[in-house]
Formats: structure tokens, C-alpha cells, sequence
């Protein structure tokens, strides 16, 4: 194993199959997926002060503003100095990596460009569970009961922006904040793209990226 700890990034817009890549660096370098999503609902759930914050946000379909996934973000990331960790969803703007620089220094930042057709194609047949944030796609990972939550048997749902007529303005808006913060990692050499339909077929060029730097947990690639 690496005696340096591994700090690393994922950027992607929504569709992009961000989530299923962390899982698969995650379970292959041993890597901890620290998603800020899943660190926004467990906040909320637990009423905790930065939680109580970004839920008025959230409550009126606003985005939760820098300052407070920052707050979020950071206090979690101190608690994990001694661990090798992944971001998932943060940093999202400029003034999020700005705030990330003072906490360390990254070591690898990964894009995933997918075609917008593909993404329409995936946030369309995407359905969630509310609750726990568990992810179907019923094209390559449906649930075992259809609009069932496998776990709870509670109803998932389709988010309204996971709509067609939200998702191209959820691209835009997504192109606009990630670029800033893409030609950040771009000029520090620490960025690497990746372009593709299917997410298998990237997989493959993340995992040597990721052998690169540090010893795989796993003897062998896991799909």
C-alpha cells in the first residue's frame, strides 16, 4: 500500500454513472466514497446544525448554496485524515475547490464525458427511494420488483428534474459551474477525462489510473 495518503475527485454531470465508478474505486483500492449527497441526508435525518441549515434550502427547491456543503464537507474530511478517500460530488463550484485547497492537496481528479443523448437516455429510466438515496436504472440496474425499493419494498419515484425537459437545463447549469473548476485541476495536471457511452467500457482506463497510484485491495479487477 501507498505510504501517501490518496486524495481523489470525481466530477461528472447528473447520469453520468459517477456513483457506479466510486463503488467500483471504492471496493477495488479500498478507498473511502465520500458522497455529499449521502452526508446531506444523514445531516438532515440526525437535525445536526449544518443539516437544519441546508434543509430550509432544499425545502424551497433551492440549491444548497457554497458555504454550507463547504461547512459540511470539510468537518467530514477531518474527521478522515488518516484514511485514503474518493469525492463524490464535491466540489461542485470554484469556491468549493478553493475552500478544498486550504484543507489538501488533491492527487487525482477524474471527468466523465458522456454524450448528452446517453445522459437523457439514463436520467430517464432512473428512479430513486427517497429515503435511503438508492439509485435504480431500469435499463442496467433495475429493481427486483418493479418500482419497488429492493430493501424496503417502499415506492420509488422519478424525480422531476430527472424528467427530459429538466435535464438539458440541469447539463447547462452543470457545464457552467464544473467548467471553472475543471480548468482548475486541468492546470495543476492532475486532471484526466473520460469520454464513452457505457460505463464498463471506461472502467477498464479508471482502474489502470488508479493502479498507478496506489496498490489495488483486489487481485483483480472487479466488474
Amino acid at each position: 500500500m501507498a505510504s501517501k495518503l490518496l486524495r481523489a475527485v470525481i466530477l461528472g454531470p447528473p447520469g453520468s454513472g459517477k456513483g457506479t465508478v466510486c463503488q467500483r474505486i471504492a471496493q477495488n483500492f479500498g478507498l473511502q466514497h465520500l458522497s455529499s449527497g449521502h452526508f446531506l441526508r444523514e445531516n438532515i435525518k440526525a437535525n445536526t446544525e449544518v443539516g437544519d441549515m441546508a434543509k430550509q434550502y432544499i425545502e424551497k427547491g433551492l440549491l444548497v448554496p457554497d458555504h454550507v456543503i463547504t461547512r459540511l464537507m470539510l468537518l467530514e474530511l477531518e474527521n478522515r485524515r488518516g484514511e485514503h478517500w474518493l469525492l463524490d460530488g464535491f466540489p461542485r463550484t470554484l469556491v468549493q475547490a478553493e475552500a478544498l485547497d486550504r484543507l489538501c492537496d488533491l492527487d487525482l481528479v477524474i471527468t466523465l464525458n458522456i454524450p448528452f443523448e446517453t445522459l437523457k437516455d439514463r436520467l430517464s429510466r432512473r428512479w430513486i427511494h427517497p429515503p435511503s438515496g438508492r439509485v435504480y436504472n431500469l435499463d442496467f440496474n433495475p429493481p427486483h420488483v418493479h418500482g419497488m425499493d429492493d430493501v424496503t419494498g417502499e415506492p420509488l419515484v422519478q424525480q422531476e428534474d430527472d424528467k427530459p425537459e429538466a435535464v438539458a437545463a440541469r447539463l447547462r447549469q452543470y457545464k457552467d459551474v464544473a467548467k471553472p473548476v475543471i480548468e482548475l485541476y486541468k492546470s495543476r495536471g492532475v486532471l484526466h477525462q473520460f469520454s464513452g457511452t457505457e460505463t464498463n467500457k471506461i472502467w477498464p482506463y479508471v482502474y489502470t489510473l488508479f493502479s498507478n497510484k496506489i496498490t489495488p485491495v483486489q487481485s483483480k479487477e472487479a466488474y
